[in-house]
């Protein structure tokens, strides 16, 4: 059946939205899908986006009907609004930030670890099956709106960070395929749906605004993370084109953060005044700051807003607690705190309290989003003679809605500029949907032939491949990395990676390790690196699997050469090719073995 509709779903942080555009309109008309979802126990209502929360429910709420939706009865969770006001009240039954867990190594992202440090007793998921829940709640609420037009049949574009590596992709496909979602869903990179949503705001008009060689930073700060992507002007048989240059890390950094800023320095009123929060209070707080933060900073926002905590001892049992947070004070911390001044040549200050970690979500230390944009800037200008310079700015996420922290953003971009400032573009002005608009055109404009940013992979791919040679007692063998893919790969390439013949463990037990990098353009396939720094190099996720043994082979190890893929839907592929026999195996940077 010929799909009627792209769907753009923006699985965010803290929000997810889905909008639509019928794919046989001469020009896009995108709009958003209201989602019901509960509000409260047994109240329902639509609203423009479902919150990325999960709550899992207490076993005096089971068999009640309390989280029941028009599509499914007798559940035993909740996602959306009423899931996030629970995360105030009962937060060791309910997730947050589970697309930040998708991308962190050091976890078993399939196993149940959600939510994160709960109590014995809580049964708990893992941050693929919360993933899941959000798109299943997505789909339904698609399906509930136009039933002659399921999910299954239309055209889906996807988002991810453009710092999420190979592995986090796989594991947001596969939450999105167990959802329902189609087989031909298409990943498309966060920063790239905000510029498709500008041009579908500025339509044929965008090519006054950039000039050839022009150099677009998108700066995106959401609920829960920071990502920068550059985006240069080319041209091509005379036209200007669009090439996305460099991605910046996944950085833990965000509106969550500027919350429990504001809830800190509430705290110390609340201290001041006698009134000693306990840790029920101080989460209460933190949700409480979130709508200060976005009441006071609003352009309209008054002068000054009150944040309450419900009573918690005997004196104050069914009262609340209040203090005034004026408005010019939240601006002051916040855009001090997130968007300091700063030299171009300064970099992220990495402290530590203690030698001794929680093994929790890998979070920013230094919440200065300016200074890690300046090391952005520095690391993909290495090499060029210095940082690099934007030309035009286009900015993203829900922290920007404030004109005081894009302003001070755009006034250290100023300063750090050699000559011409660099430009702010008007972006789309519904920041808090421009992600998933800016997919539905992508979508749209993919089929109908109209201007698509090109950029293929946002990094380099490597192997580890141990070294032959004499064994040292209590030492590893050292390993040097082969490029198996090349920053930038495109979209239905393949490439044989030149090479000498590698030894494959198979029949046995063994350790696959994978690193990336999204700094290194010179790299190309079949490039080795016998050293490299961890600012050059990260590993991604090392994968311990038994591969099938080869029947026509009675070695412990096979001789073998890579092939390297990226399909037509943005997924990378390594392959392992025997070079004695026809047999194969395909290796993912995604995979922990399941038990």
């Amino acid at each position: 059946m010929t799909a009627r509709y792209v769907l753009g779903i923006d699985l965010g942080t803290t929000n997810n939205v889905i909008a639509y555009t019928p794919l046989d309109a001469d020009q896009p008309a995108v709009q958003t899908l209201p989602v019901p979802q509960l509000v409260a126990a047994g109240t329902i209502e639509s609203l423009g986006s479902l919150a990325s929360f999960a709550y899992l429910a207490r076993e005096h709420e089971l068999g009640q009907g309390t989280f029941d939706l028009p599509w499914a009865e007798g559940r035993d969770f909740a996602v959306g609004e009423f899931a996030r006001r629970q995360s105030a009240e009962v937060p060791e039954r309910t997730i947050g930030a589970a697309k930040s867990w998708l991308c962190h190594g050091r976890v078993d992202r399939r196993g149940d670890i959600l939510p994160w440090n709960a109590p014995a007793g809580v049964l708990k998921i893992s941050p693929v099956t919360a993933s899941r829940r959000y798109l299943e709640h997505l789909i339904a609420a698609w399906d509930q709106a136009f039933p002659e037009a399921p999910v299954e049949e239309q055209l889906v574009v996807l988002t991810v960070p453009a710092s999420f590596d190979a592995a986090a992709r796989e594991l947001t496909r596969e939450a999105a395929l167990a959802a329902g979602l189609p087989g031909n869903l298409l990943l498309l990179e966060e920063p790239q749906a905000a510029v498709y949503a500008w041009l579908d705001a500025m339509g044929n008009r965008w090519r006054r605004s950039l000039k050839l060689n022009d150099m677009l930073l998108v700066c995106d700060v959401g609920g829960g993370t920071s990502d920068f992507t550059l985006v240069k002007v080319g041209e091509e048989k005379g036209e200007l084109i669009l090439q996305r240059e460099a991605v910046g890390n996944h950085l833990l950094v965000g509106g969550d953060n500027m919350d429990l800023t504001l809830a800190y320095h509430a705290a110390e009123v609340f201290g001041n005044k006698g009134v000693k929060l306990d840790p029920w209070q101080s989460v209460s707080l933190w949700h409480a700051c979130r709508t200060a933060k976005e009441t006071l900073l609003a352009a309209d926002g008054p002068n000054s807003h009150a944040i309450s905590v419900l009573g918690r001892g005997s004196k104050l049992i069914g009262g609340t607690v209040s203090i005034e947070m004026k408005r010019k004070q939240a601006l002051e911390i916040l855009v001090d705190g997130f968007f300091p001044r700063c030299a171009v040549g300064d970099r992220p200050v990495r402290r530590r309290a203690s030698g001794f970690q929680d093994i929790g979500l890998p979070f920013e230390q230094d919440t200065a989003v300016t200074r890690h944009l300046a090391a952005f800037l520095q690391d993909h200008g290495a090499g060029q003679g210095g940082a690099v310079q934007p030309t035009h700015v286009l900015l993203n996420g829900g922290v920007f809605k404030s004109k005081a922290l894009a302003d001070r953003l755009m006034q250290v971009l100023g300063d750090w500029a050699d000559g011409r400032k660099p430009r702010f573009l008007e972006g789309s002005p519904d920041l808090d949907n421009a992600v998933s608009r800016g997919a539905a055109y992508y979508g749209w404009a993919k089929h109908a032939g109209g201007v698509r940013i090109r950029g293929g992979t946002a990094r380099a791919y490597y192997v580890g491949i141990e070294t032959a040679g004499l064994a040292i007692p209590g030492a590893p063998r050292p390993l040097r990395a082969l490029c198996v893919a090349p920053l930038g790969m495109e979209e239905g390439d393949q490439a044989d990676v030149p090479s000498q013949e590698i030894g494959l463990v198979v029949g046995e037990p063994a350790q696959f390790r994978f690193f990336s990098s999204p700094i290194r353009k010179q790299d190309q396939v079949g490039d080795v690196l016998p050293s490299w720094s961890e600012e050059e190099l990260a590993e991604t996720d090392s994968m311990e699997a038994t591969l099938d043994a080869d029947e026509a082979i009675e070695e412990p190890y096979v001789p073998v050469k890579f092939q390297s893929r990226v399909t037509e839907l943005g997924v990378f592929e390594l392959w392992c090719v025997c070079t004695k026999s026809k047999k194969q195996w395909k290796l993912e940077f995604s995979v922990r073995e399941e038990d």
